[in-house]
């Protein structure tokens, strides 16, 4: 043991839930404007397009420190990484707090970007270590419910301040910036618990690094978080502009709680998941996924908001009981020294998910309209998640994070 690191007789119950909380609130930043881009839209003047390239910013941001930094917390410590993100996100709200047009909303989520690309790996490992022993399973739901939680709980606190409170462009922001000051003097009073002994290598673009006794496990795992992160990006981009343009919803509080259904949906199935072996959380979370996409296209068809919000629930219970059991797994199996690069890489493969679908259907609604680019969308998603299923019953050993257990 090294000096700065914690030993496993020095945790304490409130050091695994004080960094989730910092989790949370770090995640709940990145979502915080998704009720907003209508009242941007009509300020600004800008296309449902522009409000999904707005919204791959923030993948941007996310992807190019998960490839260039997602190791980091492994070579200079959890806390140090952790701060810095929480940083990075105060900077991001204070650009929307500029209120300057576009190049600050695009500034804004390339900076949340940059602190969640830091948070998604290094906060869920650094929960999990922080956990006292024989607390595996209670440490793996704390970390994917904080991240959920958190980001479900960004769209209703911003949907209902700008709903019903004055200053509905700053109130939410500002109250983010408190929930980020307490979470950094939380962070601060954590103990460490990496073993950075290796010297920082010179920064350089390098593939997301994946032990090849991981790799079984991760590739299912991934593509299930890529699916399931997919549907969360059409619900946390352009999800409220269709509830107000088609189905009529226009009270910002009702759209952020549709949002924050489909992630409170995703924390429940994370504790379903600690319930089955994984061989069996990860194929069942890819057909309530299916499940779900099927009752979000009806919705696009029918313009029901209740088909949409069962779409959210089931589809976010299915997210979440695959998205826990593939963090279980892959942080199981990978090696302790490479534990916060492995995780890391399985968030590339998840926000890849939350982008680049979310650009096609921004592109689609150009031609295609919001409404068929939409049951675009969820025809392919659902392909996917049915594909992964069907897979992951034909290996079953590749859904557990335990080698030869089915």
């Amino acid at each position: 043991m090294i000096p700065g690191t914690a030993g496993s007789r020095h945790l304490r119950p409130w050091h695994y839930i004080a960094a989730a909380y910092t989790f949370a609130v770090g995640m709940a930043g990145t979502t915080l404007p998704t009720p907003l881009y209508g009242l941007y839209q009509r300020e600004i003047g800008f296309s449902s397009f522009l409000v999904t390239v707005i919204f791959a910013t923030y993948a941007v941001g996310v992807i190019a420190v998960l490839v260039l930094a997602g190791d980091l917390s492994d070579l200079r410590g959890r806390r140090p990484v952790l701060l810095i993100a929480l940083l990075l996100s105060m900077a991001g709200a204070g650009c929307f707090l500029a209120e300057g047009g576009l190049p600050w909303l695009l500034a804004g989520r390339l900076l949340s970007g940059f602190s969640a690309g830091l948070l998604t790996g290094t906060a869920t490992v650094a929960v999990m270590e922080l956990t006292p022993p024989g607390g595996r399973e209670r440490a793996a739901f704390a970390a994917t419910a904080a991240n959920m939680g958190g980001l479900g709980c960004g769209p209703l606190l911003a949907g209902v301040l700008a709903e019903y409170a004055p200053a509905p462009l700053r109130l939410p922001y500002l109250a983010h910036l408190g929930l980020l000051v307490v979470a950094c003097a939380l962070t601060a009073a954590l103990p460490e618990t990496a073993r950075p002994d290796r010297p920082l290598p010179r920064l350089r673009i390098r593939p997301p690094g994946v032990p090849h006794q991981v790799r079984t496990v991760f590739v299912p795992a991934a593509l299930a978080g890529f699916a399931g992160f997919a549907m969360f990006g059409l619900f946390t981009s352009v999800a409220p502009t269709f509830m107000a343009t088609h189905l009529g919803v226009h009270n910002l509080a009702v759209s952020g709680a549709v949002v924050f259904a489909a992630f409170a949906s995703s924390t429940a199935g994370q504790l379903t998941a600690g319930r089955l072996p994984g061989s069996r959380a990860l194929p069942a979370g890819c057909f309530l996924l299916v499940a779900g996409m099927l009752l979000i296209g009806a919705s696009l068809l029918t313009g029901e908001l209740a088909l949409l919000l069962a779409g959210a629930i089931v589809g976010g219970t299915g997210q979440g009981l695959a998205f826990r059991a593939g963090v279980t797994a892959v942080t199981t199996r990978a090696p302790r020294d490479r534990r916060g690069e492995t995780t890391s890489a399985f968030f590339v493969v998840a926000y890849l998910g939350i982008s680049l679908p979310v650009l096609g259907v921004g592109a689609l609604t150009l031609v295609l309209g919001l409404r068929d680019a939409g049951l675009v969308f969820t025809g392919c998603v659902t392909l996917l998640a049915v594909a992964i299923g069907l897979h992951l019953l034909r290996s079953p050993a590749a859904g557990s994070g335990v080698p030869g257990r089915p």
